[in-house]
């Protein structure tokens, strides 16, 4: 009740629940456990008395697919959607057929998780639309391309003592302090700082 008011007052367009046992594991990984379907169903209807506007969205994902089977995972999300969820997010679907069969039996839009090395098929906008769906996110894909870029600039440094010819783009100094809202920072620093 708190969490969807809070999120919805501070401009968020949607929130997501899951049926995974705390504590939470990425979708793409093994041995996801998942509470009971009436419990979730619970979850979803407080979340949509709590919430003030209906242009916010409520998003349900089930865990359920990896461990307890597709039929499950499609029941569960039949179950969600009955519920009042506005969209349903089935984690790790393992092919294109499994993506199609989402959708062809639930019957409200559908998000789909895009992972780099995950279980789902690396499809693109156009194909996920192509087979009905209305959302995607790739929320691996920032975090990885960090993570290697931080590797091959300290391997970059390890090898050769300095960053003189790296390879790795990096962001230009000035900017991403501009970026990180430094400036901001700055001119309220100089401004309470004359005032002593």
């Amino acid at each position: 009740d708190h969490t969807v008011r809070g999120y919805e007052r501070a401009g968020a367009c949607a929130i997501q629940l899951e049926d995974q046992v705390s504590p939470k594991k990425c979708g793409h990984t093994p041995d996801r456990k998942v509470i009971r379907v009436e419990d979730m169903v619970s979850k979803i209807k407080v979340a949509l008395a709590a919430r003030e506007s209906e242009d916010f969205l409520i998003i349900a994902r089930t865990d359920s697919r990896t461990g307890l089977g597709i039929e499950e995972a499609i029941r569960r999300g039949q179950a969600f959607a009955d519920a009042g969820a506005d969209v349903i997010f089935i984690a790790a679907p393992a092919s294109v057929d499994e993506l199609v069969e989402f959708w062809r039996r639930i019957d409200i839009p559908l998000l789909a998780n895009i992972v780099v090395g995950g279980s789902t098929p690396l499809l693109s906008i156009k194909e996920l639309s192509d087979i009905g769906y209305q959302l995607a996110i790739f929320p691996g894909s920032a975090f990885l391309a960090r993570g290697a870029a931080v590797e091959s600039v300290y391997t970059h440094i390890k090898s050769s003592g300095s960053t003189a010819g790296l390879d790795t783009p990096l962001y230009e100094f000035q900017a991403f302090n501009r970026l990180m809202g430094f400036d901001e920072v700055w001119k309220f620093e100089e401004t309470w700082h004359s005032q002593d």
